[in-house]
């Protein structure tokens, strides 16, 4: 088992100009830790993971696996597994002989290779599966045959790229909930790249953000949802996306002060972000963000002393089963609010909407990065 260490790595292609993917790319990944490289296509995520593979050379920065600095190390010498985005298998072997080439290659000993086959595809439900071949399987079966390569080489790291992308909306859901079982069953450290917040939100340990080859925050899922660092990120992170909204911070008499969205005035709480620190926008427009669930249509909301209340039209009603989806304009501004199933908002309604300022994000216009705590 190992860890791994990625140290002010940089990875920049020739050309005129060069091109650099990765920028300065600082990361502890401990030992049997799920950790997630999230961001939009071209962010540099998977050039990351083809690094720490051994597949793209490392252009500046030194990387460790375990206590080894493996820069100049062949991918075969490296102690890690790779299952790719299109599967990767040969259409010619059977499943057996698919799980147990790597072994045949390392010229381990028949039995070993049978056990360790055996165990893989009953860990993973393909025992029946084993005298077929590729074509005669379904995605989500090519999918666990690829993991299963993987694993009888009982490798120190496992390195996915975009395993899921391939399949059905069904299929990735539960395959989700598989690969996240696999990694506490063999407590390995698994590296997984994907563009699908969701499945980084739902399987990793932790998140790293990444936009045009930068690190942009690593945290917890649950801690990248509640306090993004910066714009990208809360917009990023979160389905629907997070709204957002012009204000300007104004300091009433009281001392106290509040963001303003045209006529409405949304309180900036003391234990969102410090007197001293927002005093510094007083005038100043800022961005605000809220997510969709802390819009509130309820009328015990309404005079809340936590609450802001906007005035909307209503667009679009989208009914999902246990909650709906209003899309509103408020002030030439689209926002979309996730409320109970039994709202009985329809388009062309004119609502009041309470914005829960306990949840509210305020970010610099400007720097884009969050003031809010």
């Amino acid at each position: 088992m190992a860890g791994i260490s990625l140290q002010h790595i940089f990875k920049t292609y020739a050309g005129n100009p060069p091109v650099t993917a990765v920028h300065d790319f600082c990361l502890e990944i401990d030992d049997k830790e799920f950790i997630i490289l999230v961001g939009p296509s071209g962010c540099g995520k998977s050039t990351t993971l083809r690094m720490i593979a051994g597949l793209e050379e490392i252009t500046d920065g030194e990387l460790y696996i375990g206590d080894k600095l493996v820069n100049d190390v062949a991918p075969k010498d490296r102690d890690i597994a790779m299952v790719f985005q299109n599967y990767a298998l040969y259409p010619h072997m059977t499943v057996y002989k698919n799980m147990a080439f790597g072994l045949q290659l390392r010229k381990t000993p028949k039995d070993i290779i049978d056990q360790k086959v055996k165990e893989a595809a009953k860990i993973l439900d393909i025992e029946h599966l084993l005298e077929r071949r590729p074509r005669a399987l379904s995605g989500g079966q090519r999918q666990r045959v690829a993991l299963g390569r993987a694993m009888v080489r009982d490798p120190a790291v496992f390195l996915l790229d975009e395993p899921l992308s391939n399949l059905d909306a069904k299929l990735r859901a539960s395959m989700r909930a598989e690969i996240t079982k696999l990694h506490k069953r063999l407590g390995t450290t698994f590296v997984y790249v994907t563009h699908d917040q969701t499945e980084a939100m739902t399987m990793g340990d932790r998140i790293v953000v990444m936009k045009d080859g930068f690190i942009q925050q690593v945290d917890t899922p649950q801690n990248l949802y509640d306090t993004p660092c910066n714009v990208f990120v809360a917009g990023f992170i979160g389905t629907p996306q997070m709204n957002f909204f012009p204000a300007t911070i104004r300091k009433k008499e009281d001392g106290h002060f509040v963001a303003a969205f045209g006529d409405s005035l949304f309180p900036v709480l003391p234990d969102r972000v410090e007197a001293k620190v927002i005093a510094a926008y007083e005038g100043k427009e800022v961005l605000l963000g809220i997510r969709p669930e802390a819009l509130r249509e309820e009328p015990i909301y309404m005079d809340q002393p936590t609450t802001g209340v906007i005035e909307a039209e209503v667009e679009l009603a989208e009914l999902m089963g246990a909650e709906t989806y209003l899309y509103l304009v408020s002030q030439g501004q689209n926002i979309i609010a996730r409320v109970p199933s039994r709202s009985s908002a329809k388009a062309g309604d004119t609502i009041k909407m309470a914005v829960d300022c306990t949840k509210l994000h305020i970010f610099d216009k400007e720097t884009e990065q969050v003031i809010t705590g």
